[in-house]
């Protein structure tokens, strides 16, 4: 049987994935490392391990797949990182339809002063 790929899922405490390092039969897994090849055994192991120990509900601590899956995987993750530029977000907009804009000088309050220091003033 061929061998399968594993690494540690980055660290996202927001997502309860909390684990930076992990050791298995001497070897030693490390986030942001990238991945590790493995026999189907350690495979195995790995894929039921979470990020907390005693805690059957916690998330998956390792991705571990395929090299064609691990390939996919690591396509969609660089398609997800490249950043957007302005003309990609473009979307056409059209003005507002309404009635025109009033002018300043139409908001003129008739001289008594405006806010709280203008009644202050007057009190």
């Amino acid at each position: 049987m061929e061998s399968l790929l594993a690494r540690l899922k980055t660290r996202d405490p927001h997502r309860g994935q909390v684990l930076r390092r992990f050791v298995y039969r001497g070897i030693r897994f490390e986030e942001g490392k990238g991945w590790y090849r493995v026999s189907p055994e350690v495979g195995e192991y790995l894929r039921a391990v979470r990020q907390r120990a005693h805690d059957p509900h916690s998330r998956p601590a390792f991705d571990v797949c395929t090299e064609a899956e691990a390939t996919a995987i690591d396509e969609r993750e660089f398609e997800a990182a490249k950043p957007a530029r302005p003309a990609d977000r473009a979307k056409e907009t059209a003005p507002r339809e309404g009635p025109p804009p009033v002018p300043e000088d139409a908001l003129d309050d008739g001289g008594k002063g405006g806010g709280k220091r203008g009644r202050k003033a007057q009190g």
